[in-house]
């Protein structure tokens, strides 16, 4: 049996004939890797580099496939696998936080859990309140509302060229003669 490198894809070749085995095939090629490493004689380092890979890495895959057979030669998802920050317990220390001080902002929350040891973040926090819906929609910081003052109706009715000019003050008598000729 040889195995050859041709154009992309790997030709295993013996006295029944050949089997090609395509780049695109990972599990295929790795397998055929650790056939090659294991059955020739030559040096495993050499075999692991000619696929691509490092004789450390060789030796992961060998144990892989010992332990579970080809299923396991498959490379599994890279990153993190969860939230291993926002845990079932910090995102209820929130919501409680969120609800004990409604006022309580992201950054205020996330320093009590960092009190109480949760090594959470105010980003995480904030997160975790916009996804629960814990937001006030419409809330501003800006304190508490001042009293708006009232205007009269002469300046509401008057149009805006004439409010512009200075507004006359009646004596108290003109208004009395304005109010007995109604």
């Amino acid at each position: 049996m040889t195995i050859k490198h041709r154009n992309g894809t790997l030709v295993i070749t013996g006295s029944g004939g050949a089997f090609t085995i395509p780049d695109s095939d990972e599990i295929g090629r790795k397998l055929c890797m650790l056939i090659e490493g294991e059955c020739s004689g030559e040096v495993r380092a050499e075999v692991a580099r000619r696929y691509g890979y490092g004789k450390a890495r060789y030796f992961q895959l060998r144990a892989a496939y010992e332990a579970g057979g080809a299923a396991c030669l498959g490379s599994a998802k890279r990153g993190p696998k969860g939230c291993y920050r926002r845990v079932a317990e910090v995102v209820r220390q929130i919501i409680r936080y969120r609800f004990l001080d409604h006022k309580a902002s992201p950054e205020v929350i996330g320093q009590k859990l960092r009190q109480d040891g949760w090594p959470i973040g105010d980003r995480s926090v904030t997160r975790v309140i916009t996804e629960y819906g814990l937001q006030k929609k419409g809330f501003t910081n800006a304190g508490p509302a001042l009293p708006r003052k009232r205007r009269s109706r002469r300046t509401a009715r008057k149009p805006s060229a004439v409010a512009c000019l200075p507004v006359r003050r009646r004596s108290s008598a003109a208004s009395a003669r304005s109010s007995r000729t109604r």
